[in-house]
């Protein structure tokens, strides 16, 4: 496969207080052999179309990813693994960025992650889910468009990351709004933003799901 990374297109550009995670752990089971997010669409890779719509959206920007790092382009970013053992979902990756974030990026005071399965979604959405968060006093925000909410593209405070680390070692939990239910939540909906019908938030589970986003392009 041919990659067409450059790394440069990928440096953060916005807010300090927000650190960004490109989620790219899960196991794709849905899509066949290998990592979904190393399927190309319109010449680059999944992975760097997520890349390039977060990264002026957040002021540093990680990649989480379990297994070998050598399957991955190089984006520039630094990579980190899972804490919690076994493919235990995207909380896992949430609690590890937390981790991370709280020790190497102090000024983030807020985390928001990206699914890399996703090549369309607006370069807004963080700064709409903060301001969200901030006009009804939630705890975290996620965003919904068709009718459905998307919690993978989530903004969480970094401050929850000892309540997550209970919820998922001594609990057992795994599912994203699960945990979400616990707290106050600022949804925002992205209906009027769907261009010719797109949903912003389409995302690529299927080789069909692959063909049709390549239509939209």
């Amino acid at each position: 496969m041919t990659y067409m990374t450059n790394p440069k297109a990928f440096i953060p550009s916005g807010s300090r207080e927000i650190a960004g995670v490109l989620l790219a752990g899960g196991q794709s089971r849905r899509f066949g052999e290998g990592d979904k997010c190393l399927r190309e669409l319109n010449g680059m890779t999944l992975l760097e179309h997520a890349a390039r719509n977060a990264a002026p959206q957040v002021g540093a920007l990680i990649l989480n990813i379990n297994g070998d790092e050598g399957r991955f382009p190089d984006l520039g970013l630094p990579v980190l693994h899972d804490s919690i053992e076994g493919h235990a979902g995207p909380l896992a990756g949430v609690l590890s960025a937390m981790d991370c974030v709280a020790e190497h990026v102090p000024q983030a005071a807020w985390i928001a992650t990206f699914a890399t399965d996703a090549p369309f979604v607006p370069v807004n959405w963080v700064q709409r889910v903060l301001a969200a968060i901030t006009r009804e006093d939630a705890d975290m925000g996620t965003v919904s468009s068709g009718g459905r909410t998307h919690p993978v593209f989530g903004l969480w405070p970094v401050d929850k990351r000892f309540e997550l680390r209970k919820a998922l070692e001594q609990e057992g939990l795994r599912k994203v709004d699960a945990w979400t239910a616990r707290y106050k939540v600022a949804t925002v909906n992205f209906d009027d933003d769907l261009p010719s019908g797109r949903d912003p938030f389409f995302n690529i589970n299927t080789l069909e799901d692959l063909a049709e986003a390549e239509t939209y392009l």
